[in-house]
């Protein structure tokens, strides 16, 4: 099948690459923007079924005029002392003002008595941000007016004042946030041309990735954008950058796995157009299960109950599938038409190198299986043992420079109130037959709710326009986005709550920390699923190409493992060494992708050279070390690109950025270098011909056609 793919490609590279154009045009001309279907809406992505959701939607209807988001400005004298009644008053004067001044996007502007703290140390006007989403540019403009219109009316009053909150915070870390991934991106392509360019010495295969890769995306986003449009699916507003990443790092993978066996063929005496059928036969077929169980692995997703990864899968699915059709279309027309130009000017590629590095681990790996096993196995095991210790982190603002206003300010007004102040927990009160609530029930209610597990403080109840529907705001004693408050809420509070509703009622918790407690539960749910899901999925696929049932079961078994190591690796350094109270929730789903997903990659390269070796008649151990030596630098290569980029994550300000940089570059590394170029060949000589049972995927074929194909002469 390969082998007549790639004399069709070859044979027909012009109408090949003309074709791509036309495609691409037309697609890029057809399909709608990314953004169209494009949501930054957290709670949207969880089930109805949960608790938050419907707390959610009952307080939109109940409280239509409830802001889409809450700026919380809080005034403090300058000299730190208490507010005096002076003070007050003029801060209830600064929130008229800022009201009058009729600043887009904003309202409500609420103050008195209640919002001033208990020590007096400072006091708080509530903001309301208006905006069809969440993530609307208008409401950093407004909180940018905000700032700007505070200084002048507090000019000369002994007061300051600080504006905190979620917009206010994104305000202040949008440039932090922009240039971590711009930095990223221009480190993508750096890694990516200067380390080709060390292997090959050619600008032309150094760029040809790159100009591949941003084809692919253009692609890609317009066929993600119609299938949302199709299908009614909304996706999130960071999948633009993991689709980039995604697609440089499988896209990266791709071709160098042809550009290494090009070469190899050249080396051999092949034609340029002999030496590119060989090579699409060859790695066609790893290219295709490598792909295969990168789809399998992102369709998993759809079996998530959070939407966010649902709608992730497919997007990811499909720009995989772009890039596999390709990677076995286009870059294969181009380069057979370039011929050797493609290493152009250099002439090491005429020359087989000797005593390499890949030659001696090769041989090591080939001596002594067992050793390397044992010491590779021995570093998995001990980092994963770090995954015992794993707590999930919601708090991002904790992970954001302390010294922006937002953060100074939050400061300020967790000092003075609760901690729960910024993020309270919203219980909603409704009768189950759509009756008014009497007085009684919600004043009962509200004084009920109070004493409940961690609350600090109770607001008082606020009554809907709809009679059967009232809200107690509760301020935790603990922070709102911590394992604590979390923890609290799901397994103590809830359950307080709903005993407290009178009969005839029905109470239901919501806001921030009840959001996080649902997403908690939906994630662990969704990683019991996903991981065992496609884990015997990408079996199936290695059991298909390898024809053989003993290999895909360690080979699965090495990719959960180097799965557990990445994570414990991560607990280790930011847990442990650094002392903070967990890693970014995010994190064990971004491995998934990242690691899980794409490193497979590396497995199905090492494997494939291994069965293939074998099949030309090397031993088990000396197949391993053929293996390692020829299939080494790909692996290398690739993964050092794939983990450099996000190696450059770590310089960013910001802790969550910090972890996942290093958890998918340290996982990277350890898929490419520990995993397949050090424990899987090891153990694949260590078993011998039983890897292969009850196929013979080892034995030479005695097809007359593949072994013209692949012996042939150029």
């Amino acid at each position: 099948m390969f082998e007549r793919l790639g004399r069709f490609v070859v044979g027909r590279a012009w109408w090949v690459i003309a074709g791509w154009v036309l495609a691409a045009a037309a697609i890029i001309a057809t399909t709608p923007s990314l953004s169209d279907i494009t949501s930054a809406d957290q709670e949207s992505f969880l089930p109805r079924s949960y608790e938050s959701v419907q707390a959610t939607e009952l307080g939109q209807k109940a409280f239509p005029q409830q802001a889409t988001a809450t700026a919380v400005i809080v005034v403090k004298r300058a000299d730190g002392q208490k507010l005096t009644p002076a003070d007050e008053a003029k801060v209830g004067q600064l929130a008229q003002a800022l009201k009058a001044r009729n600043i887009p996007h904003t309202s409500g502007y609420l103050t008195g008595p209640p919002a001033v703290a208990p020590d007096k140390s400072v006091q708080i006007i509530n903001v309301g941000l208006d905006a069809p989403t969440p993530d609307d540019p208008t409401l950093l403009d407004a909180v940018r007016d905000l700032r700007a219109d505070i200084g002048p009316e507090l000019a000369n009053s002994g007061l300051s004042a600080g504006v905190a909150g979620d917009v206010a915070s994104f305000v202040d870390n949008e440039d932090t946030f922009n240039n971590a991934f711009a930095v990223v991106g221009i480190a993508t392509i750096i890694l990516i041309i200067g380390l080709i360019l060390i292997i090959f010495r050619s600008p032309i295969a150094a760029l040809l990735p790159v100009v591949v890769v941003g084809v692919v995306l253009s692609i890609t986003t317009g066929l993600v954008a119609a299938a949302g449009k199709a299908f009614d699916l909304s996706v999130s507003q960071d999948l633009q950058t993991i689709l980039l990443i995604v697609l440089f790092g499988i896209g990266t993978d791709y071709i160098l796995f042809l550009l290494f066996r090009y070469r190899e063929r050249l080396r051999a005496g092949d034609d340029k157009r002999t030496a590119m059928i060989v090579t699409v036969q060859r790695v066609g077929e790893v290219i295709t299960s490598a792909a295969g169980a990168v789809i399998v692995a992102f369709l998993v997703l759809l079996l998530a109950s959070l939407g966010f990864f649902g709608s992730l899968g497919p997007a990811l699915a499909i720009a995989v599938g772009v890039m596999l059709v390709t990677s076995l279309t286009l870059v294969p027309a181009v380069v057979s038409l370039l011929g050797r130009y493609v290493f152009w000017p250099s002439k090491a590629w005429q020359r087989t190198p000797k005593a390499t590095l890949s030659h001696r681990l090769g041989t090591t790996v080939g001596r002594r299986p067992a050793l390397v096993a044992a010491i590779s196995g021995v570093i998995l095991v001990a980092l994963a043992a770090g995954v015992l210790s794993y707590k999930a982190d919601y708090d991002f603002s904790a992970g954001f420079p302390q010294d922006t206003e937002s953060a100074k300010a939050a400061q300020d007004l967790q000092r003075g109130f609760a901690a729960g102040a910024l993020a309270p927990t919203e219980v909603y009160l409704t009768t189950t037959n759509r009756s008014p609530l009497t007085e009684q029930q919600v004043n009962d209610f509200a004084a009920a709710v109070a004493k409940a597990p961690g609350v600090g403080q109770a607001q008082p109840p606020e009554r809907s326009t709809d009679p059967s529907v009232a809200r107690v705001n509760l301020l935790l004693n603990e922070n709102p986005v911590s394992n604590e408050a979390i923890t609290l809420v799901r397994e103590d509070l809830r359950g307080a709550v709903h005993a407290s509703a009178p009969p005839g009622t029905r109470a239901l918790v919501g806001g921030t920390t009840a959001i996080f407690a649902d997403i908690n539960s939906a994630n662990n749910r969704d990683l019991s699923v996903i991981l065992p899901v496609a884990a015997g999925l990408i079996a199936l696929i290695l059991a298909l190409l390898l024809r053989s049932l003993v290999a895909p079961i360690y080979l699965v078994i090495a990719v959960l493992l180097n799965f557990a190591a990445t994570l414990g690796a991560t607990v280790y350094l930011f847990q442990g060494l650094q002392g903070e109270p967990g890693v970014t929730f995010q994190l064990p789903i971004i491995l998934y992708l990242f690691v899980v997903a794409i490193g497979t990659d590396y497995n199905i390269l090492m494997i494939a050279r291994l069965r293939e070796e074998a099949r030309e008649g090397s031993e088990p151990h000396e197949a391993a070390a053929i293996g390692v030596q020829h299939a080494g630098p790909t692996v290398a290569a690739a993964g050092l690109i794939l983990a450099g980029t996000f190696a450059v994550l770590l310089l960013a300000p910001i802790s969550f950025l910090q972890q996942m940089g290093f958890a998918v570059a340290i996982g990277i590394v350890l898929s490419a270098f520990v995993m397949s170029m050090f424990f899987v060949p090891a153990l694949t000589a260590l078993i011998g011909h039983k890897a292969w049972w009850p196929g013979h995927g080892d034995e030479r074929p005695t097809s007359g056609r593949h072994a013209r194909a692949v012996d042939q002469p150029g």
